[in-house]
């Protein structure tokens, strides 16, 4: 079972929780010249761990700079690091900060671009808007030759059919399991299944019947199974299916 999305450099005992509950791969998100120095170093330190490296659109204005774009640089030609990001536009947390988000997100774009690499996308709005995902789909819409990563998804119903459309991958994390995600699980119903990713995001958004607890990669089990019953597949067939869409999405070896 394959966590393809979680920060794992964030949790207290990272080699423990690699152990739990049959995890076969995880990818340690670097979303900050910080935390991809950390990604990396956990990717070399575990044979089943991948990084990616880049700038949270949240962090954008703090650390996009000519400096940090330099480091992450030589750190995205590490052979551990699979992908870019994650990077994209928040208006949920970062507001007035759009110049510096969107430089920040074409940056990371031309880095994936010109290594061959996915992208991982971040989008958020707050409650009612929808800025952040309409600019997340202008974006990419000029980018057609990155696969995107949209990480998180929110079931939004215009980012679906742009990202179908591209052919990029739906990242399902626990937010899926709440009750009251009802158009994320209307959109996890609707992705082909052989764009579907599972992740953590770890250690947020524990799914239920963790929810409340901080969450750990091996948790992303839960998810599946939720999964598995909204498609009406078994479990270890939908497992197979996304192990092999994350091997696919991020060129894992």
């Amino acid at each position: 079972m394959i966590d393809s999305h979680c920060h794992l450099d964030y949790i207290a005992d990272p080699q423990e929780a690699l152990s739990e509950n049959g995890l076969t791969g995880v990818v340690c998100i670097g979303a900050s010249p910080d935390h991809a120095r950390s990604a990396v170093a956990l990717a070399e330190q575990h044979g089943h761990v991948w990084a990616t490296v880049g700038i949270h659109p949240t962090d954008a204005s703090e650390h996009d700079s000519p400096q940090a774009r330099a480091e992450l640089e030589r750190l995205a030609l590490h052979p551990r690091v699979v992908g870019i990001g994650e990077s994209g536009l928040d208006d949920y947390w970062a507001q007035d900060v759009r110049p510096q988000q969107q430089a920040a997100f074409e940056w990371q774009l031309n880095l994936a671009r010109r290594l061959g690499k996915s992208l991982v996308v971040h989008t958020r709005d707050r409650q009612g808007q929808e800025s952040a995902h309409l600019g997340v789909i202008q974006t990419l819409r000029e980018w057609p030759g990155v696969t995107a990563i949209l990480h998180c998804f929110s079931g939004h119903q215009g980012l679906m059919a742009a990202g179908m459309k591209r052919g990029d991958y739906f990242g399902f994390a626990g937010n899926v399991t709440y009750k009251n995600a009802q158009e994320i699980q209307a959109a996890a119903r609707e992705v082909p299944l052989d764009r579907l990713l599972i992740e953590t995001d770890a250690p947020f958004l524990a799914p239920v019947p963790k929810r409340g607890r901080p969450n750990r990669p091996g948790y992303v089990r839960h998810t599946l199974e939720f999964l598995a019953g909204l498609r009406g597949l078994d479990a270890a067939e939908l497992e197979r299916l996304t192990d092999a869409n994350a091997r696919r999405a991020y060129g894992l070896g």
